[in-house]
C-alpha cells in the first residue's frame, strides 16, 4: 500500500496546463503528452482539477455531469490512456470531487426547476420571510446573497458560491447514495485519489440571520459533517483500500481536522487548512491591499503542525493551487531574489509534517499574471469583486492593484513550457493570457539549468523519499520570536533535521543555539552555511536543511 506520507502531490489545472489540438484549451491529451516531465520532477500523484461536462460559469467547479469528460478536455478514452501512462510510470491520479454543489445545468437541478419534488430535495429551496426579502442575510463566498428567487415555487434556493452552482442537499439520503456510485465510477476506472472541494461546507446547520458575520457560522464544520464523511470513506474503502483522501476545509477550526483527518477516524487521509494563507486578509477579508503579517503566518503554521501530530492528524502542506495567487509573488520575490525565494519558499512547506502538494508551474517559479485590464480576468470572483470594489468607493485603479494581488486567475495563466510562442502551451489563441516572462521562465529553460528552481523541487521529493525524518518526524519551532526568520527541527528516531529560512530580502543573524559542525547540509539556496559556528549570518532569502544521526 502506497504511504502518503512519503508521498508528493503535482496538482495540475487542465485548462491551463499543455493544450494537444490547438484549441487554446488546456486538455487530457496534453496532460499525457507531458507526463515524462511529471516523472522527472519526482511527484507520486497527479490530481487533475475537474474536466467533467460543465458550462465553465467556474472553470469547472460547477459540474452538470460527474460521469463525462467534457469535450474540451477530451474524451473518456483520452482519460483511460491517461490513467494507463500513468500508472507505466508510477504515478497515480487523484480527481477532484465538487460535491457542495452541482451546476444549475445538471439534470438533477433541471429537474427541480421542473418541479419534481424528488429533485428539488435534492436541494435547498426556502420560502422567503413575510416582508418579502431573502431567507437569511448570508453572503455569498462570491459576492450577493447566497440565495436565488425561483418565481414558479415562490422560494429560494441556496448557493454558497456562484447563483450557477446550487448547494447540494447532504441531509437526504438519496444525495449520498449518488455521491457514492459517482466515486465508485471512477475507482473503477483506476483513479487512486479524490480531492473533495469545500467539503466541510456540504452539513448546513440551522438557517437563520448571522447578526455577527456573513452566515458561515451556520454551515462550515456542520451538525452532520463528521457521519458524512465517515459514510463515504467506507463507500470507497470497499471499492479500494489503497484510495487516498484530501478535504479542502473553507475557514474550518483545528478541532474538527482532528477528526477529519485522524489516524482512527477514518474521514480523510489529509486536510487542506487555508488559515496560513490569510495572513494579507484584513480580518476575514479577502479584497485588500495590505501588507502580509509573517508573524502571524508562523504562529499559524506552527500551530497546525504541533497540534495537528499531537493528535496524530495528517496536514496536507502547501503554498499554491488554483485558487491562489502565486506564491514567489506573494511572499517572495519578483526581482532580484525571484530564484533564491522561490527556492526557500520550497524547503520551508516541503520539510513540514504532511504531504506536500506542488501547483503547476509552482515548481518553475511562475509568478502572478500582472494583469493590467478587466477584460484579461475570466475568474468570476475577481470579476464580481472588481464591481463590488468600486460599488464600495474604490478607484478603478485601486480595484486593479487589489486584484493583481488577489485574483485567482493569478495561478490561472498557461503553464509556461518554453520561450517560444504562447510559451509552448498553445498553438492556437490562449483562453486567457500568457504571463509575458514566459521568455525566462519556462521549462525548457530550467531543466538545462542544475541550479533551477526545478531541481531543488526535485531535490526536495528525494529528501522526503530517502529520509524517513521527513516523512515521519515530529516538528519542533524554533527562533519563535526572529522578526524574519521561519525554522524549526523535525526528529525521528535518530535521525534529526534543522530547516531553517530566511524570509526577507535583507540578510540577518541566527542563533541556532547549539555547535552545528556536526551536521550534514541537505540542501541549500546558497553555497553552504558556515557549519562552524551556533549563529549564522543569513542572506537574503537564504534557505538551508541541516542533518545528522544521533
Amino acid at each position: 500500500m502506497t504511504d502518503f506520507k512519503k508521498c508528493v502531490v503535482y496538482q495540475i489545472y487542465p485548462k491551463s496546463f499543455s493544450d494537444s489540438n490547438g484549441d487554446g484549451f488546456g486538455d487530457l491529451k496534453g496532460v499525457t503528452e507531458k507526463l515524462d516531465y511529471i516523472k522527472t520532477l519526482g511527484v507520486d500523484y497527479i490530481w487533475l482539477t475537474p474536466f467533467y461536462v460543465s458550462p465553465q460559469n467556474d472553470n469547472g467547479y460547477d459540474v452538470e455531469d460527474y460521469y463525462r469528460v467534457d469535450p474540451r478536455y477530451g474524451t473518456m478514452q483520452d482519460f483511460e490512456v491517461l490513467l494507463e501512462e500513468a500508472a507505466k510510470k508510477g504515478i497515480r491520479i487523484m480527481l477532484d470531487m465538487v460535491f457542495n454543489h452541482t451546476s444549475s445545468h445538471h439534470e438533477w437541478f433541471q429537474k427541480a426547476l421542473a418541479g419534481e419534488e424528488k429533485y428539488k430535495n435534492f436541494y435547498f429551496f426556502r420560502k422567503g420571510k413575510e416582508d418579502g426579502t431573502v431567507p437569511t442575510n448570508w453572503e455569498s463566498k462570491f459576492g450577493g446573497s447566497v440565495w436565488e428567487y425561483v418565481d414558479a415555487f415562490d422560494e429560494y434556493y441556496l448557493h454558497l458560491f456562484d447563483v450557477s452552482q446550487p448547494d447540494l442537499n447532504w441531509d437526504n439520503p438519496q444525495v449520498r447514495e449518488e455521491i457514492c456510485k459517482i466515486l465508485k465510477f471512477w475507482i473503477k476506472k483506476g483513479v487512486k485519489g479524490f480531492r473533495f472541494d469545500v467539503v466541510n461546507l456540504i452539513s448546513k446547520g440551522s438557517f437563520e440571520d448571522d447578526t455577527k458575520g456573513d452566515g458561515r457560522r451556520f454551515y462550515t464544520d456542520g451538525p452532520n459533517i463528521h457521519t458524512y464523511l465517515q459514510e463515504i470513506s467506507r463507500a470507497i474503502a470497499d471499492e479500494d483500500a489503497e484510495i487516498i483522501t484530501v478535504g479542502e476545509m473553507s475557514s474550518t477550526s483545528l478541532e474538527n481536522c482532528y477528526k477529519y483527518a485522524g489516524e482512527d477516524c477514518k474521514e480523510l487521509s489529509m486536510v487542506f487548512s487555508f488559515h496560513h494563507l490569510k495572513v494579507d486578509f484584513m480580518d476575514n477579508e479577502k479584497w485588500v491591499m495590505i501588507p502580509y503579517d509573517f508573524d502571524k503566518l508562523k504562529r499559524i503554521l506552527f500551530e497546525w503542525q504541533t497540534k495537528m501530530a499531537a493528535h496524530h492528524a495528517w496536514n496536507a502542506v502547501f503554498w499554491c493551487n488554483h485558487d491562489q495567487p502565486r506564491i514567489v509573488s506573494r511572499f517572495g520575490d519578483e526581482g532580484e531574489y525571484w530564484k533564491e525565494s522561490a527556492k526557500m519558499l520550497a524547503t520551508a512547506i516541503h520539510c513540514l509534517r504532511g504531504t506536500p502538494y506542488i501547483y503547476q508551474g509552482e515548481e518553475l517559479g511562475m509568478t502572478n499574471a500582472g494583469f493590467t485590464d478587466i477584460s484579461q480576468y475570466r475568474d468570476v470572483e475577481s470579476l464580481n469583486h472588481f464591481r463590488i470594489l468600486q460599488d464600495k468607493g474604490m478607484s478603478r485603479e485601486q480595484a486593479y492593484e487589489i486584484l493583481r494581488i488577489h485574483s485567482r486567475d493569478n495561478s490561472r495563466t498557461p503553464m509556461q513550457w518554453s520561450d517560444e510562442k504562447n510559451a509552448g502551451f498553445t498553438a492556437g489563441n490562449p483562453w486567457i493570457e500568457i504571463n509575458p516572462n514566459y521568455r525566462y521562465i519556462n521549462a525548457q529553460t530550467e531543466i538545462k539549468d542544475e541550479d533551477s528552481i526545478f531541481y531543488h523541487y526535485q531535490k526536495l521529493i528525494q529528501l522526503r523519499k530517502e529520509y524517513d525524518v521527513v516523512a515521519y518526524g515530529d516538528i519542533e519551532p524554533m527562533a519563535l520570536d526572529h522578526p524574519s526568520v521561519f525554522a524549526y527541527k523535525r526528529r525521528w528516531k535518530n535521525e534529526e533535521l534543522t530547516v531553517v529560512n530566511n524570509f526577507y530580502k535583507k540578510e540577518t543573524v541566527l542563533n541556532i543555539g547549539e555547535p552545528i559542525n556536526d551536521y550534514r547540509c541537505l540542501i541549500s539556496n546558497y553555497d553552504r552555511p558556515d557549519m562552524k559556528k551556533d549563529q549564522v549570518t543569513l542572506r537574503p532569502f537564504e534557505s538551508f536543511v541541516l542533518y545528522r544521526k544521533n
